[in-house]
């Protein structure tokens, strides 16, 4: 048995779901209310727009029309950017591949070391700030490829493809 409460929820539920009647649909629309465009709507386009119309809106939109002609992209040199970018830059190794001697002395695991991190990229700054790729003070470059916690430089290089 459903509670009066629970009828009266579903009630309306349903009623706004339902569909208005034809007249109040056409009244609404009538009123300038339609949510819907017609746009897409032969007889309705036809029924307002012409040929010479179309010829019309189409020569005030060329007269609006701007064209802004392409730039050099600015020198970014001097630019304080990632320094994850430059390195993925200046190495051409990839990822897994052996470069530098890792101890096996770890004081805490890889994935706890790499934990601490939000993401590859602030593992790598950290890593590099720290005296990476040489030395992996963090233990979060234990394959000794130079790339910290799966921080992979091959987007970087293809973006200048």
């Amino acid at each position: 048995m459903m509670r009066p409460l629970a009828s009266l929820a579903l009630a309306l539920a349903l009623a706004a779901c339902a569909e208005p009647p034809a007249d109040e649909a056409l009244a609404a629309a009538e009123a300038g209310k339609a949510g819907i465009s017609d746009e897409q709507d032969f007889d309705a386009v036809a029924a307002r727009e012409t040929i010479e119309s179309d010829r019309e809106r189409l020569a005030a939109q060329r007269e609006q029309y701007v064209f802004i002609p392409p730039t050099a992209l600015p020198d970014s040199t001097g630019v304080d950017r990632p320094i994850v970018i430059d390195f993925a830059l200046q190495t051409s190794h990839q990822p897994g591949q052996r470069l530098w001697e890792r101890g096996d002395l770890r004081l805490q695991s890889y994935a706890r070391a790499c934990g601490r991190y939000a993401a590859a990229d602030l593992a790598q700054e950290a890593f590099l700030k720290s005296g990476g790729p040489e030395r992996d003070v963090w233990g979060i470059d234990p394959d000794g490829d130079g790339f910290a916690c799966g921080w992979d430089p091959r987007p970087f290089r293809l973006a200048l493809r």
